[in-house]
């Protein structure tokens, strides 16, 4: 029995998983209007992203009307992820063109997202211990919410 070894080239898609179709009937051509809908982000955001260079170049109609593709709300959908990690635009940007700029950059996007990953956890770790002394109060407050109920004549 040989074992045949094959080697796949991994791309970066510049965005996580695809989604599934966005509309019911599959289509891959969105005007403004549909992606600030889709997205939740004005027109003026997207138009911004596109001026300084945190979406990568966004094809146009016949009329020179914006028309996004799948990809890019996908890219648009890491975006948003980047944002709530609370990286700053120009770390977002710096990133836009490293995968812009070809695979020669894996090493500095995945030494970017270990450096956000690490304020992340570090994020969540403050979040849990804000959680912790929240829930002491609230079981606080509830004991003596109870114990006050109880006092009180009927």
């Amino acid at each position: 029995m040989t074992v045949t070894e094959t080697t796949t080239t991994r791309t970066d898609t510049c965005a996580g998983p695809p989604r599934p179709d966005r509309r019911p009937d599959g289509q891959d051509s969105y005007t403004i209007s549909e992606v600030a809908a889709f997205t939740g982000l004005t027109a003026h955001t997207l138009r911004w992203y596109e001026r300084i260079g945190l979406m990568p170049h966004i094809d146009r109609s016949h009329t020179g009307q914006r028309r996004y593709s799948n990809r890019d709300l996908d890219w648009l959908d890491l975006v948003g992820k980047l944002r709530l990690t609370g990286m700053p635009v120009a770390d977002m940007v710096r990133y836009a063109e490293m995968v812009r700029a070809g695979d020669h950059t894996y090493g500095e996007r995945y030494a970017l997202l270990e450096t956000t990953r690490r304020d992340v956890l570090a994020r969540i770790a403050e979040l849990q211990d804000t959680l912790a002394v929240l829930d002491r109060k609230i079981a606080f407050y509830g004991d003596a919410g109870h114990a006050l109920a109880s006092e009180r004549p009927r």
